[in-house]
C-alpha cells in the first residue's frame, strides 16, 4: 500500500486535526506536527445539555487547549449540536421507534466528523482534516482504500465504513500502524498532559449515562407483554425501543414453574402485537440467524456485481465472519454466513472486509433462520 497524501513539499499544507481531549488525537496532531504539516485543532461539540451530570464537554475542552498550548498550535472550537440532532440523534429516535438497535457512532463519523467538520476545514484553508480513528488510509488501484489498523484490538474501521471515499482522500489518521501504549508512550514523552486520561466509553452523546433512562426521556414508554415462543405470557416490556436481540438483562421475568433455571434472551419484537419475545439459554436456536438482507450497501471499492466470499462483522466488538456476499440489483446485499450468527440485530450494521481492506457496509434490514445449509456448502 502506498500513502494517499505523501509529506507536504516546501510550505507546509495545514491540516485540521480534530482534538477531542483525548490521548488519541493528542498524539494525533504530534505526529503531523512533527510531519511538517501547518497542524491546528479543532474542538467540536455535537451535545448541548448537561442536565444531568454525565457529559464530559466542558472538561475535554480544557484538556483539548492543554494539549494546543503544549503543541504550540491554534485550537479552533465549533458547535455542531444542530446537525447532530437533525443528521443523527433524530434517525436514532426514529430506528427505536420502529423497534430496531441503531449505532449512531456510524452516523456521527459521515455526518460529522467527516462531514460539516470537514467542509469547516476546508473553510479555514486546510487541505485535509485528520483524526486520532485506529484505522489506515492507503491508495490502492481502484482509488481511496480504508484498510485495518494494525493494532487489532483498536481498528475502528468499522466506525469508518459509511464515509464517502472523496472524503477519506482528504483525511488522516495518523495512529492507524500504532498501538494504543505506543500512543500512551508518545504522549508521555512528548510532554502532553493527557497521556494517562482513560479512554472514552459509550455511544457518542449518550457516554456513561444508564441507557434505558436518558432514551426515555425521548421516546414514551409503550408496555406491552412479554411472551414465550410458545404464547405464554411472562411478563410486562416498557416499550420495544428500549430492548435489542440478544439482551438478557432488565426482562424481570425470574424463576417460573415449568421452565427450566436458565436465563431469558430476547429473541424477536413482534411490533404488531407490540410483543416482546423470549427465550431461555444463550444459545438457544431461535437467537441465531444463517443470512440477513441489508439496506443499500455502500462501496469502499468499485462496486461488485457477482456474488464473491468476504469477512463480514455484525457488530464492532465481534470476530469476522466467513460469508458469502451478493449484491443484488436495487443496491441491497444478502449475505450467508458459513455458521449461523447469534443475535443478528436490525438496524446495526454488516460490514465486509477482504484481508485487512473494509469493503464497505449497510444497515441490516432483516435476517433468515439458520438452517443446515450454509455459505460454504
Amino acid at each position: 500500500m502506498t500513502a494517499l497524501v505523501p509529506a507536504p513539499p516546501g510550505a507546509a499544507a495545514r491540516v485540521l486535526v480534530g482534538l477531542s481531549g483525548g490521548v488519541d488525537s493528542a498524539v494525533a496532531a504530534l505526529l503531523l506536527r512533527q510531519a511538517g504539516w501547518d497542524a491546528q485543532g479543532l474542538f467540536l461539540s455535537n451535545w448541548d445539555e448537561d442536565d444531568d451530570g454525565y457529559c464530559t464537554a466542558a472538561q475535554d475542552f480544557q484538556d483539548a487547549r492543554a494539549v494546543a498550548a503544549e503543541l504550540a498550535i491554534p485550537l479552533h472550537r465549533a458547535s455542531f449540536a444542530g446537525e447532530y440532532r437533525q443528521r443523527v440523534f433524530e434517525h436514532f429516535l426514529r430506528e427505536h421507534r420502529a423497534g430496531r438497535t441503531p449505532n449512531p457512532d456510524v452516523l456521527c463519523n459521515r455526518e460529522i466528523k467527516f462531514g460539516v467538520a470537514l467542509e469547516w476545514a476546508r473553510r479555514l484553508g486546510a487541505t485535509h482534516f485528520a483524526t486520532g480513528h485506529y484505522a489506515r488510509l492507503a491508495a490502492a488501484a481502484d482509488g481511496p482504500g480504508l484498510f485495518k489498523a494494525a493494532d487489532a484490538a483498536k481498528d475502528q474501521s468499522y466506525f469508518l465504513h459509511a464515509v464517502p471515499r472523496a472524503e477519506l482522500a482528504d483525511t488522516l489518521m495518523p495512529l492507524g500502524a500504532l498501538d494504543k501504549p505506543s500512543v500512551r508512550e508518545c504522549a508521555r514523552r512528548a510532554g502532553l498532559p493527557v497521556f494517562d486520561k482513560p479512554d472514552s466509553t459509550g455511544i457518542c452523546f449518550i457516554g456513561e449515562r444508564p441507557f434505558r433512562q436518558f432514551l426515555a426521556r425521548f421516546l414514551a414508554k409503550s408496555p406491552g407483554p412479554i411472551e414465550s415462543i410458545d404464547g405464554q405470557a411472562l411478563g410486562t416490556h416498557e416499550g420495544l425501543a428500549f430492548y435489542t436481540l440478544g439482551q438478557r438483562g432488565g426482562l424481570q421475568i425470574g424463576g417460573r414453574a415449568g421452565h427450566a433455571e436458565q436465563p431469558w434472551y430476547v429473541a424477536a419484537k413482534d411490533t404488531a402485537r407490540n410483543a416482546l419475545i423470549v427465550v431461555q439459554g444463550h444459545d438457544h436456536p431461535r437467537l441465531a440467524s444463517g443470512a440477513l438482507l441489508t439496506e443499500g450497501w455502500h462501496w469502499l471499492t468499485a462496486a461488485r456485481g457477482a456474488p464473491f466470499r468476504c469477512a463480514v462483522k455484525i457488530r464492532y466488538r465481534q470476530a469476522e465472519q466467513p460469508a458469502l456476499l451478493a449484491p443484488r440489483a436495487d443496491g441491497t446485499v444478502h449475505i450467508s454466513f458459513d455458521q449461523p450468527q447469534r443475535a443478528v440485530t436490525p438496524g446495526q450494521y454488516a460490514v465486509a472486509y477482504e484481508g485487512d481492506r473494509c469493503l464497505g457496509g449497510a444497515v441490516i434490514a432483516a435476517t433468515e433462520p439458520a438452517t443446515r445449509h450454509s455459505a460454504a456448502a
